[in-house]
């Protein structure tokens, strides 16, 4: 098993404590940011951050990572070797509240408190950037992960209505791919697997039956239903490239053979929209956006947000409550989010301007009876990284059974 974030910096911690590097007065207006924002339009709206950043005279210093576990080795290495990064990529979800409770990040809340974040943002958002009343994470964006993204073009050539129900998806995926197209494009990442099985989850188990698993109640794996939503994710495992096809495929090149008219459906966050816009396609054109059946009353929220080690370099606490306020800043949310395909944390935001699908998710959003969080956001780091795995090697491996991967799903949230 990888080891856990806590494992991770709390090691990286206690060697910290005796390899401090010496302080750098010279580095007061320089950041260096990782991060695992890499796609094209991901690095385009990084870039709004980047460009306010360097355009009042700062310096930033990219350090990209290939994924959110990248960047937990990166930081930890360099909090190990004494010279922490000024700022992380981070999700605040319910394992962030980790790294506040083990000292590792600064506290901003006095950048909250000048600049009233607490007015502008949704209580939601609050309470996954804020540990025991302090705000410790910027929160940059947040993004829905139900959506299904459909070619506009295969489904024009095909005669093929949205799919409002699952037995449409597989109608339309045999369809598909009868025409010689693939009708469900997928990359390799773990998390792809289990982003599609929250879909069918919410969809078998219902408002109640996913908020018990998602809240980690080890019984609510053992509902016969868990094996009927198993039982239909390997049916849409039939419908996507072998492993090996896609073994160096990202969710991104998954995303573009939408655009292209190469494959029919995606089931991916609203991140796909940014990646379809920067590759210059557009909504109701060259694709279609719809929560993915079974979710039109769910919205599972995800928000980016971005984190800042302790440091003792001189001058550079400064620099992270100065990134902090410029991550919040109106006009950087607005421009960050179009880019992204995301929404914005503040709610004082003009939403003119949205498409049909930022429309939708906005109505979503600030409806309290809508808005789910997402597995990963709700479950503990280490928990969520095993219920990823679990569903990810039953979803590429034909000889583990649905029983089987129930049990240790099971096992997953008993051992917690």
């Amino acid at each position: 098993m990888k080891p856990s974030l806590s494992a991770l910096f709390f090691t990286a911690t206690m060697m910290a404590a005796s390899s401090q590097g010496p302080a750098v007065a010279d580095e007061r207006s320089t950041v260096d940011v990782v991060h695992f924002w890499i796609s094209k339009s991901e690095s385009a709206a990084l870039d709004v951050y980047r460009q306010a950043w360097t355009g009042a005279g700062n310096r930033w210093v990219d350090l990209p990572a290939a994924d959110k576990g990248a960047v937990q080795r990166i930081v930890s290495e360099r909090i190990a070797n004494g010279y922490p990064p000024a700022v992380m990529q981070w999700n605040a979800n319910e394992g962030s509240h980790e790294l506040p409770e083990m000292g590792i990040v600064q506290d901003i809340d006095p950048v909250a408190r000048k600049d009233h974040w607490r007015d502008v943002l949704p209580s939601f958002v609050l309470d996954r950037i804020s540990y025991q009343g302090e705000v410790y994470f910027a929160p940059s964006d947040i993004h829905a992960e139900n959506w299904l993204w459909t070619s506009q073009k295969i489904f024009d050539e095909l005669g093929l209505e949205t799919p409002k129900t699952w037995d449409d998806i597989f109608m339309a995926a045999d369809r598909i791919k009868a025409a010689g197209y693939l009708p469900v494009a997928m990359g390799s990442g773990p998390w792809e697997a289990s982003l599609l099985f929250n879909d069918i989850m919410y969809y078998m188990m219902g408002d109640a039956g996913y908020s018990r698993l998602i809240d980690a109640e080890a019984e609510a794996v053992l509902d016969p239903r868990m094996l009927d939503a198993l039982d239909m994710l390997r049916r849409l495992s039939r419908y996507v490239e072998p492993p090996a096809a896609r073994a160096d495929k990202t969710w991104a090149d998954a995303t573009a053979m939408i655009g292209r008219g190469e494959a029919g459906m995606q089931f991916m966050g609203d991140w796909a929209k940014g990646e379809l816009i920067s590759l210059g396609y557009a909504a109701d054109r060259d694709f279609g956006c719809n929560l993915a059946p079974g979710t039109s009353i769910a919205y599972f929220t995800v928000i980016d947000a971005f984190a800042f080690p302790l440091t003792t370099r001189e001058g550079e606490t400064q620099a992270q409550q100065a990134f902090a306020r410029m991550v919040l800043a109106p006009n950087n949310q607005v421009a960050f989010s179009r880019l992204k395909g995301s929404l914005p944390v503040r709610t004082d935001i003009d939403p003119a301007g949205l498409d049909r699908c930022g429309r939708l998710g906005l109505h979503m959003l600030m409806n309290d009876e809508h808005r789910v969080s997402a597995q990963s956001m709700a479950m503990p780091s280490q928990m969520s990284e095993g219920w990823i795995g679990v569903l990810s090697d039953f979803f590429n491996d034909e000889s583990i059974s649905s029983r089987t991967a129930q049990q240790r799903l099971y096992q997953v949230i008993k051992q917690g």
